[in-house]
């Protein structure tokens, strides 16, 4: 599938491309795009990837199943220790711990059928971003230093279970509707004529009611991302990828509830969260019929695919390669496209490479191999 390269490349783009205060035009439109909505995506193709561990259109049972869900846990356990030992030098703008904990809040729905877990995002969008707002107004920094200070992850990284939750950069209160919703898909069949233009017209009319409502109800700034300036709504804790390691707790002042009225990237609302979901919905059926009826142009795309194969390696790499190159951050003084493209070229270069000779990404096939012992499991 495409989209896992889109979302890789999106990260990149925010990690580190221009500011979007330094673009105009198209770039603007491309910088845009990828605040929030890449990782959005990322954290939707996250939980269609749980389905095909759980069983793609039917779920595992038995034996079978038993296995797979023991597999997701071991997978989210490595994520969420690779992401606190990666978050102890690059800050909480990792997503693998957050990913570890969606995956384990996420294992008791595996076995749903689409309609149920479709519903269960809905509801969840439309009362977690509100309840996030009255909890973070609730907790005071007193209290969340008393909470961090008995955390053993947050001593260790920053990142503890408070942030994991609730007040993190992607907090699993109000990211776990994508997860959800990257579930749901999981358990349609993609291929389908007809659920493909259902599901295209399902995610334009998210995007249309969510967005074309947040402009009227909150005006013309409805839509202005909130990834550069640290400002977070309705509880989402998001704060600008790049920042480093920043303190997470009580670093900004809580929102107007008028802010809960917004739909811009990282604001953390129902309308962002529907309106998001809308896009990755676009973007997946988007791809996967480009990639059906253009034999073509998935012959091109090859090199790209290989990235998608990859992903984890890819992530993990970028941080890595930006650490022993310097590369300024793209929330930074940055101004030059050249070293996201030398980014993105260099992913694909080592992807296309490596994948003539190996059948999974060197951490992809680490993690493969963490969940071998499932198979004793009886």
């Amino acid at each position: 599938m495409p989209p896992p390269p889109l979302a890789v490349f999106g990260m990149y783009v925010v990690h580190i491309g221009p500011p979007l205060s330094a673009t105009h035009g198209v770039a603007g439109w491309v910088r845009y795009m990828a605040d929030g909505h890449s990782s959005v995506l990322f954290a939707t193709l996250a939980g269609f990837s749980r389905m095909l561990i759980a069983g793609r259109l039917e779920p595992k049972t038995g034996l079978a199943g038993r296995q797979a869900r023991a597999r997701i846990v071991i997978r989210a356990v490595v994520l969420l220790a690779l992401g606190t030992v990666m978050a102890m030098e690059y800050g909480g703008v990792i997503i693998l711990g957050f990913y570890g904990v969606y995956f384990l809040l996420a294992l008791p729905l595996v076995r749903l059928r689409a309609r149920s877990l479709a519903v269960i995002a809905v509801a969840l969008a439309l009362v977690t971003p509100q309840l996030a707002y009255v909890l973070n107004s609730w907790v005071s920094d007193s209290v969340r230093q008393s909470i961090n200070a008995y955390d053993p992850l947050h001593r260790l990284s920053e990142v503890g279970v408070l942030d994991l939750l609730l007040t993190g950069f992607y907090p699993a209160l109000t990211w776990m509707p994508f997860v959800i919703s990257g579930m749901a898909l999981g358990r349609l069949d993609l291929s389908s004529g007809t659920v493909q233009r259902r599901l295209a017209a399902f995610g334009a009319g998210l995007v249309v009611a969510a967005y074309g409502m947040s402009l009227l109800l909150a005006g013309k700034g409805a839509l202005r991302s909130m990834a550069e300036d640290g400002s977070s709504s309705g509880g989402s804790g998001s704060m600008p990828p790049g920042s480093g390691s920043a303190p997470l707790d009580g670093a900004f002042p809580q929102m107007p509830a008028s802010s809960l009225l917004t739909a811009g990237p990282h604001s953390g609302t129902t309308f962002d969260i529907i309106g998001s979901v809308g896009v990755a919905i676009l973007v997946i059926v988007g791809a996967t019929v480009a990639m059906e009826h253009l034999p073509r142009l998935r012959r091109l795309a090859k090199p790209v695919i290989a990235v998608g194969t990859m992903s984890l390696t890819a992530y993990v790499g970028h941080f890595l390669a930006q650490s022993v190159f310097s590369t300024p951050a793209g929330t930074g003084t940055q101004q030059s496209w050249v070293p996201l493209l030398m980014y993105v070229l260099g992913a694909i270069v080592f992807a296309t490479v490596w994948s003539r000779f190996f059948r999974r990404g060197p951490l992809e096939y680490l993690l493969n191999a963490a969940t071998k012992p499932t198979q004793r499991i009886r």
